[in-house]
């Protein structure tokens, strides 16, 4: 469970009732494809010709252009995420990290699922006695990709929901 029992209204938009502008909606969903992108490729090197994981990230970056509808992309996180049940390890954690990432566009506070999914890729991938260490310079990683306009909504998310994101945001 990555998602609070009561939704923080930060992450529900204006027209729902929220605070979270368009513009800002659309900035963390770039974000989160930014992080699934970055473990992606340890999803295609265990299953190259399963283009799901990667079209839900093109299709995210999509719908931030309105380029498609929103029950479109979270279909196509849904179909990433599929693609992840079948898999272990860092390429079932990559390719959910891509679901987590497209359904931003339905729940904006999925972003924080493609963060802590793409941390658990890369501790899983790391060699033996090394992933705390990997997953500390992955969430650092993602940390300097954020932009400055979310970049304090992302890191008190980060704070707040770390418990039940497994912890994977203590660097």
């Amino acid at each position: 469970m990555i998602l609070p029992k009561v939704r923080d209204p930060r992450f529900i938009t204006i027209r729902r009732g929220g605070t979270l502008t368009d513009s800002d909606h659309r900035l963390l969903a770039l974000w989160a494809a930014t992080c699934a992108e970055h473990v992606l490729h340890l999803f295609e090197a265990v299953q190259p010709s399963d283009p799901r994981p990667c079209q839900a990230i093109e299709q995210i970056r999509a719908w931030t252009r309105s380029e498609f509808k929103m029950m479109e992309t979270r279909a196509a996180g849904g179909r990433a995420m599929s693609a992840a049940r079948v898999l272990s390890g860092a390429a079932r954690h990559a390719a959910y990290a891509a679901g987590q990432a497209a359904v931003t566009a339905h729940v904006a506070a999925h972003e924080l699922g493609a963060a802590a999914y793409a941390i658990k890729a890369a501790r899983a991938a790391a060699p033996e006695g090394e992933g705390e260490s990997a997953g500390r310079l992955e969430c650092l990683w993602q940390r300097e990709q954020l932009p400055e306009a979310i970049r304090a909504l992302v890191l008190d998310d980060q704070r707040l929901r770390n418990n039940i994101c497994w912890s994977v945001f203590d660097c």
